[in-house]
């Protein structure tokens, strides 16, 4: 399989190339994988609920890499953060940033996540012209939500954002790396802040919860640094699949326009229409294993295609379609297992409250450009939109 963020055609539809891969075999190898050792791509459903779910499957990068030569330098608390790690060190990690994102916790941000959406449309245009979608709210409300969270400056948080799409990018390592160690010092640096003068923000808890765990000073700067970024960089993408999946179905687009109401239970089916994490973070095999009837042998990496997988017919009849009378509540788009996305409940708030508020104040939107002709990111592990040009 060649490099897929260079050929425009699968940014814009990978779901006929991972199906044509499935029908052949849910899990085939790749010529080429991390640390230049062959690896494994895994595209069916249930291949990949159990890929997610087997400990023999590590994420522990840091051991993977140990003594390998490279030429890429990204800063450890990016490179080795909870979602790099394994049990026992994961356990601790993820109990400490999960209280955060309870029902209750939540619930007592929808207040905010209202008042910052409302915000951002009133600074829509009115009069029939276009509007990009991405730039106008995908984008901007998360990293409020996040920031607002975390303690962030209002002052700093474009910065927050630029290095986190820099993360994200594809093609110069090297763009990736300096975001990196731009992102960890900004974090570093609020960390020492916050210490000096406390609030009661999400990261003033995470210190005084880390502090007392005996937890070390670059887990709790990764821990920061994990919620910041991965905190908004996938419900932008899911904000734009989501709208952009509405618009192209007309008939759905209509029935919870006429019943906002129906929102809430449309988010599952919209995730797994198309999910903003297109292959989850880096697995590699620490014994032989055998999965989707392929042997698989030690110490070989192992992408695990969401996207695919949420495409499956298998699990998924007619996948192609969306279809909110669906029962799509087992989609992979926030992980599954212990890895599983611990901000899920805040991102299917977030994705509410701005689907709803969008609909009930611009009931005509319409797309702005015709869908083959919107740009993709190019990046292998999140799917999203560069930008959603849409009439108003």
């Amino acid at each position: 399989m060649t490099d897929p963020t260079k050929d425009p055609r699968f940014l814009r539809d990978p779901y006929t190339t991972y199906a044509a891969m499935r029908s052949a075999c849910p899990v085939q190898p790749l010529p080429a994988g991390s640390g230049g050792r062959p690896g494994y791509l895994v595209t069916g459903y249930a291949e990949a609920r159990e890929a997610l779910a087997d400990p023999r499957l590590s994420k522990d990068t840091a051991r993977f890499f140990a003594g390998a030569e490279s030429r890429r330098r990204p800063h450890p608390a990016v490179a080795h953060t909870m979602l790099a790690s394994d049990p026992p060190h994961h356990t601790r990690l993820r109990r400490l940033v999960a209280r955060a994102f309870t029902t209750g916790s939540v619930e007592r941000l929808r207040p905010f996540i209202t008042r910052t959406t409302d915000r951002l449309l009133d600074q829509w245009p009115t009069e029939g012209r276009p509007v990009d979608f991405v730039a106008g709210l995908a984008a901007p409300l998360p990293v409020a939500v996040i920031c607002e969270l975390l303690g962030v400056p209002q002052a700093e948080r474009p910065d927050v954002q630029r290095w986190s799409a820099r993360l994200f990018a594809a093609g110069d390592p090297a763009v990736v790396d300096t975001a990196s160690h731009a992102v960890a010092a900004y974090t570093a640096g609020l960390v020492a802040r916050r210490r000096q003068d406390p609030g009661d923000s999400l990261l003033d808890q995470l210190i005084t919860a880390c502090d007392a765990d005996d937890v070390s000073e670059q887990d709790l700067v990764s821990l920061a640094v994990l919620l910041l970024v991965a905190g908004h960089e996938t419900t932008t993408n899911a904000l734009g699949n989501a709208l952009l999946a509405l618009l192209t179905a007309p008939g759905e687009l209509d029935r919870v326009r006429r019943n906002p109401q129906d929102v809430p239970a449309a988010l599952d089916e919209l995730l797994r229409y198309d999910s903003a994490v297109s292959t989850a973070t880096f697995r590699f095999t620490t014994e032989p294993v055998t999965l989707g009837g392929a042997d698989l042998p030690a110490g070989a990496p192992v992408l695990v295609a969401l996207g695919a997988a949420n495409r499956d017919p298998a699990r998924f009849p007619a996948p192609d379609r969306l279809d909110l009378d669906r029962t799509a509540t087992a989609h992979l788009a926030f992980g599954h297992g212990i890895h599983r996305c611990v901000g899920a409940p805040l991102a299917k708030a977030e994705l509410e409250i701005a689907l709803r508020a969008v609909l009930a104040r611009f009931p005509g939107i319409s797309l702005a450009v015709p869908a083959d002709r919107l740009e993709w990111r190019r990046t292998r592990l999140v799917r999203g939109l560069e930008s959603l040009p849409v009439m108003v």
